[in-house]
């Protein structure tokens, strides 16, 4: 009788082992079908990748510090258009518009 109940024991575990890898393998099956439905249905939305986002992101920021930078410059000849301007006038008796 003892011989019979190790016996039971040992197909019942590897019964159960097996239904574990059966399990495991149909997880990672779902898992793959969802990940791609949901990657087609994202490419179907045109919705952007996170890495072109990012990539974007920073050609927005570089180009909003060149902005700056140039419209400090426009500043700067500007007011030293006006100055010399001004100076023209004083020394010509002319009056600018």
């Amino acid at each position: 009788m003892v011989q019979t109940t190790n016996r039971f024991f040992d197909e019942v575990a590897k019964l159960m082992n097996d239904a574990a890898g059966v399990t495991q393998g149909v997880r990672r099956e779902f898992e793959t079908f969802f990940r791609s439905q949901a990657e087609r249905i994202l490419r179907d939305l045109d919705v952007v990748k996170r890495d072109d986002f990012e990539a974007v992101k920073e050609m927005a920021r570089l180009a909003r510090e060149e902005n700056e930078a140039l419209k400090a410059r426009v500043a700067a000849l500007e007011a030293a258009l006006g100055k010399t301007a001004a100076a023209v006038d004083k020394t010509s008796g002319r009056v600018s518009s």
